[in-house]
Order: structure tokens, then sequence, then C-alpha cells
């Protein structure tokens, strides 16, 4: 029989420039829903931080690398990058301002906090498909998290930079020898090729494994230079 607890509850809901985004709780976990699409809670977060350390590792060792996060989601990958002293210049990209808010203002900034007071990060309110497009900065690592996957995006829009042009866009937002991180609730194949295609060097995947069904990947590739 079903209980009050088994519903989620609508803590916000908001209609944003992409459309509508909600924060529920269902239990003790929080969820971030966008027009009707869960995207992400705050269950795990493996994937995450595998996101964040993977490109670390791929890393040479250059001092204070910059890393430039594609997704503010619940937050795991922000608090675990500020949380490692190795990292020097950390950005956020988020395009959807309720999502800032509820981490600096609301129920996500228990995640947070300390990572947003870190005079390290920076975030930037935009769209990282415009953002990477239009930036001179470049960085020593670039994580995506805006997705579900190459094969699964949240809008249209969003497949352009997990094509060929978009893919060159994040190269050169790149240092030579830089590293791009993909995460997807899925492995592709196709999209390995496209990485290697695009003159990404070491093209890999590193699987998470999750209770039921296909796992959840990174996918990686370094830039040439």
């Amino acid at each position: 029989m079903s209980t009050s607890y088994d519903i989620p509850e609508v803590i916000d809901r908001r209609e944003g420039p992409y459309g509508e985004v909600v924060l529920r709780r269902h239990g003790e976990l929080l969820q971030i829903i966008a027009n009707g699409c869960f995207l992400m809670d705050t269950s795990d977060g493996r994937s995450e931080r595998l996101l964040v350390d993977a490109v670390l590792d791929a890393l040479d060792e250059r001092p204070e690398p910059s890393v430039l996060i594609g997704g503010l989601g619940v937050g795991f990958s922000l608090a675990h990058a500020a949380a490692n002293p190795r990292w020097g210049r950390i950005t956020v990209v988020e395009r959807e301002p309720a999502i800032i808010e509820w981490h600096r203002r609301g129920p996500l900034a228990e995640l947070s906090s300390d990572a947003l007071a870190d005079p390290r990060t920076r975030i930037a309110e935009a769209d990282l498909v415009e953002f990477v497009n239009e930036i001179s900065d470049t960085y020593d690592a670039l994580c995506l998290d805006i997705d579900n996957g190459p094969d699964w995006t949240v809008t249209e829009d969003n497949d352009s930079l997990y094509s060929p042009p978009g893919l060159a866009s994040c190269a050169r937002v790149l240092r030579p020898g830089g590293v791009l991180a993909v995460w997807s609730a899925q492995p592709s194949a196709e999209f390995e090729e496209t990485l290697a295609n695009a003159g990404f060097r070491q093209v890999r995947t590193e699987e998470i494994p999750v209770a039921r069904g296909v796992p959840d990947v990174v996918h990686l590739g370094i830039r040439p230079g």
C-alpha cells in the first residue's frame, strides 16, 4: 500500500528560460526534474565524482590545473572538485537560474555551500553550448554533465555539443594535453568513435556499475598538443 512517504514532495517549481524545472524531495533525497524529465538526485554521486577524478588522473602533473564543469546539478561534481586542493580555478556553467538559487539560498546549499564559498569557484549562468563557442578562456579539463548522455539530451539544442563541430569547440577551450570527460547514463560506442575522429587521443570509457540496468559511464579523451 502506498504511503505519503512514497510520493515525492514538490519543494519548488519554476518556469525557466528553457522550460519548467522542479525541485522535489522524495524521502531523504532531493531530485531535479526538467520539463518532466528526471535529471538527477542526491542518492549517490559516484559517477559525478568519477567525472572529476578521471580527468585529474588523465592530466599530467601541471600545477593547479583549471577545470570547467558543465552543469551544476545537485552539486556533486563541484563539491568534489573543491574538496581537492590540487585544482586551481573551478568554473561551473549552469543555464537554469533556479538551480543556482537552490544552491545559494535553498535546500541544495547543504551540498555545495563550502564549495561556493571557495575562492577558486566561479558560477557562470549561461548555456554551455553558447559558452564554449564564445569564450576566449582556456582550461586544463572540461567535465560535461548537462544531459543523460550524448544519445539522450535534455534539449535538442544540446545535440550539437556532441557532434564534430561541438567537439571542436570543446577542444578549442582546452589547453594542449587537456582532458574532456562526458558523463552518460549508458555507454555509446558511436560517441567514442566521434571523439576519436574529432582528434581526441587515448579515448576510453570508464564504467560505474549500478544496481539495475546498464552502467553509468564517463567518456574520456585528451586534446593533442
